[in-house]
């Protein structure tokens, strides 16, 4: 896995371009934003979070899908159940995955940030694929942007509190940053 710094997409996993991106307003990228999602709620492998990031949900296979059709929203990147990422939007262009939020004392997280979801939801438990995925993501994200730092992560219930709850409670962060740790002290 390695990200080409010229046009923003990582190597060696499978892209899936969202029409729903723009330009960065300053080509800032200094902050990892973790989200969870699952299409239908609770429901995993069924393809629909890639045709939601590409406004194709087939909206009569769900009652949830026509309350969210309407919504244009982006990541940059989806990592499965089983470990497989998946890029929507080049990390030199703004994903539209935060909303309104906050971080520190910056507003519109979008314009500086690279947002990650994970497959998954706020009370079940991640696996050790997605986990090892993350873990060598962030490690490639963090080669090429050297503001990433393990304190520059978070989730975006910490720029969106009240609004948002991801990654949830079952998301286990010191995992995460053990793993991270142990990786930047192996190079």
């Amino acid at each position: 896995m390695q990200l080409d710094p010229l046009s923003g997409w990582v190597s060696d996993i499978r892209h899936c371009p969202s029409p729903n991106f723009n330009a960065r307003p300053q080509g800032e990228v200094s902050l990892l934003v973790l989200h969870n999602i699952s299409l239908p709620p609770g429901q995993f492998g069924t393809g629909q979070v890639q045709a939601f990031f590409q406004n194709r949900l087939p909206i009569a296979e769900h009652p949830y899908f026509a309350t969210i059709a309407e919504l244009r929203v982006s990541a940059h990147f989806l990592i499965e159940r089983d470990g497989q990422v998946i890029q929507f939007v080049s990390c030199n262009d703004r994903a539209w995955h935060a909303g309104q939020s906050r971080y520190g004392e910056r507003e519109n997280c979008n314009d500086f940030s690279i947002g990650i979801e994970l497959e998954g939801t706020d009370d079940l438990p991640y696996g050790d694929a997605q986990y090892a995925a993350l873990t060598q993501l962030i490690q490639t994200l963090q080669l090429a942007y050297p503001a990433l730092s393990n304190q520059q992560i978070c989730g975006h219930v910490d720029i969106a509190p009240g609004r948002k709850t991801d990654p949830g409670p079952a998301f286990d962060w010191p995992r995460l940053l053990a793993a991270l740790q142990d990786v930047q002290e192996e190079a």
